[in-house]
């Protein structure tokens, strides 16, 4: 089963950007769905979005324009370019992927976002 590890998260100011990455522990595919979402202290879980093994990408509308996900199959890893940070960034980000029917997360890593 792959395993996932998440890092990059830490403190930015409004307005900056920050780059997060995956890290699989095992081989992604190229044929699997990956993406991101994020939850909030105190809300509920906010997809972001999904990059399919095709390369193509969906966004949640918060998100579109913003942010960027991107993959790498020969490294195992996903990114999350993000720009344009607000205080409303500010959450827990996950990467996830699907397998068959399961879908992986990761732990998790801390997005700050100062005012």
């Amino acid at each position: 089963q792959v395993q996932l590890v998440e890092s990059g998260g830490g403190f930015v100011q409004a307005g900056g950007s920050l780059t997060l990455s995956c890290a699989a522990s095992g081989n992604i595919g190229s044929e699997n769905t990956m993406g991101w979402y994020r939850q909030a202290e105190g809300k509920q879980r906010e997809p972001l979005g999904v990059i399919r093994g095709t390369g193509d990408t969906h966004y949640a509308d918060s998100v579109k324009g913003r942010f960027t996900i991107s993959r790498d199959n020969a490294k195992n890893m996903v990114y999350l370019q993000m720009n344009s940070l607000t205080s409303d960034d500010t959450a827990v980000y996950y990467c996830t992927i699907q397998m068959g029917e399961t879908w992986t997360s990761g732990e998790g890593t801390l997005v700050t976002v100062s005012p």
